[in-house]
């Protein structure tokens, strides 16, 4: 795209033409996140390579994918008009992205990498330095497929989810109250993996089912070391490094790793969907009062609806098909009104409450 073209009239998939049509295909990913069949071509045979690692539980073939995304590893494009800002969420300062809407699209910029994402009607484009930003595309992949099921009558929440035999049970929690976490020691006790931190909610007859996203739970160090199980992803001296700090410190401390479901948990372990029958609130605080786990009525608990409630976000763009989740906190209550929701109480002891969580009585 030349620097004086403008977009604002432009179709969605005229502005992706131009950005994208001088790079060749080198490969591509079929993907099969429960019944949506997702397709990733790119110029990049390294790219496509990193991201089969990362999905490898969900690589398929297929000959008629549901979506297409493609993403041009290459320099940063020039978008010729005004973006507007995206404002931080709620807790938050720093301003990552800028946006336009044109005729039946929008085009993402993120401030600090320069990737750019294009996507409407049946465009999903990424593009600029992909491969250094592989997270990103993983971002963009699972926000397609976010989507398409939002589209299908469900609704997003802000939570993890791990699947016990025929119980679906979520896990949400206040910011940094340890839902991935909690996730991961109820794994050790023989849970699944389901999701980490996005997950959709339907109405399936008379029970409720949730869907995940592949996206591997991160965490800091001492979710790490506090686990058996994750003993792997650290050396016996970084271990040693981080049982020396104060625990507070520890507690605080941001520095990302990706778990390795497979490695740490076995083979077959992550799964994209189950029935849901239970929504843990985590809104424990580190004290050395005991922790507690009572069932509670979200009628009468108006306050613990911030925990789990998610806005569909910059990525989410209705098109006029399929339906328009709501947002609306009665609906919310609406649709779990069968499920069990277990608020978590006291002080952090994620032992405790893994073991609760699981053997609440009904």
């Amino acid at each position: 795209m030349t620097d004086n073209t403008p977009i604002h009239n432009m179709r969605i998939d005229e502005v992706a033409d131009q950005w994208a049509s001088q790079h060749e295909d080198a490969g591509q990913l079929d993907l099969a996140l429960d019944t949506c069949l997702i397709r990733v071509r790119s110029n990049s045979k390294p790219l496509i390579e990193e991201l089969r690692e990362y999905f490898s539980p969900f690589v398929v073939m297929t000959e008629q994918p549901t979506i297409v995304i493609t993403a041009i590893e290459t320099e940063p494009p020039t978008i010729n008009a005004d973006l507007t800002i995206k404002e931080p969420d709620p807790g938050k300062t720093k301003i990552k992205e800028e946006f336009i809407n044109i005729t039946d699209g929008r085009i993402v910029r993120k401030r600090l990498t320069g990737m750019v994402f294009a996507f409407g009607a049946d465009t999903n484009l990424a593009i600029g330095p992909c491969l250094a930003n592989a997270n990103q595309v993983v971002n963009f992949v699972n926000n397609r497929y976010i989507e398409w099921r939002l589209h299908r009558e469900s609704m997003l929440f802000h939570a993890a989810a791990v699947a016990y035999q025929c119980k679906g049970v979520a896990i949400s929690g206040f910011s940094g109250k340890g839902k991935s976490t909690l996730s991961l020691h109820m794994m050790s006790r023989g849970c699944d993996f389901v999701s980490n931190d996005r997950l959709m909610v339907a109405r399936d007859g008379d029970q409720l089912s949730m869907y995940g996203v592949p996206k591997l739970p991160r965490i800091n160090p001492g979710t790490i070391v506090n686990n058996p199980d994750l003993s792997t992803m650290l050396s016996t001296e970084e271990i040693d490094a981080f049982n020396d700090m104060d625990p507070a410190t520890l507690w605080n401390l941001e520095q990302k790793y990706d778990v390795d479901l497979e490695r740490c948990y076995g083979v077959g372990r992550q799964l994209l969907s189950h029935p849901m029958h239970t929504l843990v609130i985590l809104n424990w605080t580190r004290d050395n009062t005991p922790t507690e786990v009572h069932r509670v009525n979200l009628r009468e608990r108006s306050d613990l609806m911030p925990a789990f409630m998610k806005s569909v976000g910059l990525f989410f763009r209705y098109d006029g098909s399929g339906t328009m989740p709501s947002e609306d906190p009665a609906d919310y209550v609406a649709l779990l009104e069968s499920c069990k929701v277990l608020e978590v109480r006291g002080g952090v002891d994620f032992e405790h409450a893994a073991d609760a969580c699981l053997a609440h009585p009904d």
